[in-house]
């Protein structure tokens, strides 16, 4: 049985060969992420990257009129600041902490060093940019072609499969941002679903109800995000 506080809680640094965790674990920083934390803003210098354990971070792309969108969700599957191993220092989107919870930071420094040394780290983060590009281009993809309706089930299941809860505490007004929308179209959007029996909605909870139902009614992009990502990034359980 694991700790609690554990980075392998996060399933990147749980795939990493025993010698290549060793390395890291003693410069591994647990934070905590509250709720509408700005990790990093658009073009701003990348110092460091997060592993979530139990946060969910979303990364939202930024217009100059200050309006933005969602291109991705990311939990404990994942890593925040890509930018930094691909070679860029800065990155056009913002990341906010969509779902409190903790998160093992490292300096972006580390982290070049052992994606250069350990064929392992680079192999591992590697597939999980091009897991991570398939959920951005995807969910471009069904922001311009699918409903409303079905982008926030399509939502809902990508932070159910990074939750340890059916319920998701998120300010309104950050959901209304990541799909662009006023805060009264997130209302009339999710009373569509309370009406249909999926979830029960409040401004800034959302308890899901019948997740089976949200799989139906979601369009075919949630099943080609989660499919990439069960071929391309390992798995594991924590109890």
């Amino acid at each position: 049985m694991l700790l609690h506080h554990d980075p392998r809680q996060n399933y990147l640094l749980a795939a990493l060969p025993s010698a290549e965790f060793d390395r890291l674990s003693p410069h591994l920083e647990l934070v905590q992420l509250s709720l509408g934390q700005v990790l990093y803003e658009s073009g701003h210098p990348l110092r460091h990257v997060y592993f979530p354990s139990t946060a969910i971070v979303s990364l939202l792309y930024m217009l100059e009129n200050g309006a933005s969108a969602e291109i991705s969700v990311i939990g404990n599957e994942g890593i925040i600041g890509v930018s930094l191993f691909m070679g860029g220092e800065t990155t056009p989107s913002r990341a906010v902490v969509q779902s409190e919870g903790e998160a093992y930071r490292l300096t972006g420094q580390l982290l070049k060093e052992e994606f250069s040394r350990a064929q392992s780290m680079q192999h591992l983060l590697l597939r999980y940019t091009q897991a991570l590009l398939t959920q951005m281009a995807q969910t471009a993809v069904c922001n311009r072609h699918h409903s409303l309706d079905q982008q926030l089930c399509r939502w809902l299941l990508l932070s159910l499969d990074r939750s340890q809860s059916q319920e998701i505490v998120i300010m309104q007004e950050l959901i209304a941002s990541m799909f662009g929308l006023r805060r009264e179209g997130v209302t009339e959007a999710a009373g569509h679903l309370q009406r249909g029996g999926l979830i029960r909605y409040s401004p800034g909870r959302i308890v899901v109800l019948d997740r089976a139902g949200l799989e139906q009614r979601t369009c075919e992009c949630y099943a080609v995000v989660k499919r990439e990502c069960d071929r391309l990034l390992p798995s594991h359980s924590i109890t």
